[in-house]
């Protein structure tokens, strides 16, 4: 099978945004979730007004995919069947799913919000990307015990190798329920580099570069 091809990338952790390793964003004061991702979107001067709509999860890989395309012109390079969307994440909506049994456990105080409800599918903040982009092609959301680039590079390139796609957007993105500890790392992969930095789709290199961004941020990879 021929090597695919990493041709951008953007993380956040903790209070850090990296483009491609290099930081181009952070805050050093105490801030919550919360504050720091709509700071985040004031900074980079995004405009989506849904954006505050969505919940921890969705604003969290909704900036990320934005700072990851943002100066790539993927619809010019691309059909929009021929981009797809893979992302893991270990919690799913576990923060969403508490607040909507909130709203339902007591049949004499009975409230679910729908608005709330859509929040229950891990796959919409996939939805979201989607929209936001013009996506249409192969798009899923994996949930796994743990961060695994083998399972990403492995789908992703069997969906390359038939025809299925020919640009990916994928990656992790992790939201725990406290809004203590959240991860993303995505990345754009395509069939050809167009950067010609020939960084190759390897699991390798991926466990690598996200192991490296825990210690960097927590001080060990045992989080």
């Amino acid at each position: 099978m021929d090597s695919c091809f990493i041709t951008k990338s953007c993380s956040i952790f903790g209070k850090e945004v990296l483009v491609d390793g290099s930081s181009v964003y952070s805050v050093d004061h105490a801030t919550g979730f919360g504050e720091f991702i709509k700071a985040v979107y004031k900074h980079f001067g995004i405009r989506f007004p849904k954006f505050y709509k969505m919940d921890s999860l969705s604003k969290l890989a909704f900036i990320t995919s934005e700072l990851l395309l943002n100066g790539i012109d993927i619809k010019h390079r691309f059909k929009p069947e021929e981009i797809g969307i893979v992302l893991v994440n270990s919690s799913s909506t576990l923060e969403i799913d508490e607040r909507h049994y909130r709203t339902i456990e007591d049949k004499s105080n009975y409230f679910p919000s729908p608005a709330l409800f859509v929040y229950t599918l891990p796959n919409i903040m996939v939805g979201e990307i989607a929209i936001r982009n013009k996506i249409m092609g192969e798009n899923i959301t994996f949930v796994a015990e743990k961060y695994d680039p083998e399972l990403l590079v492995e789908y992703v390139n069997l969906l390359m190798a038939n025809g299925k796609i020919k640009g990916c957007i994928c990656g992790w993105v992790e939201y725990d329920r406290t809004g203590i500890r959240y991860e993303s790392y995505m990345y754009l992969v395509e069939k050809k580099d167009f950067t010609n930095r020939n960084v190759k789709f390897e699991a390798s290199f991926l466990e690598k570069q996200y192991r490296d961004m825990k210690v960097y941020n927590y001080g060990t990879i045992n989080q």
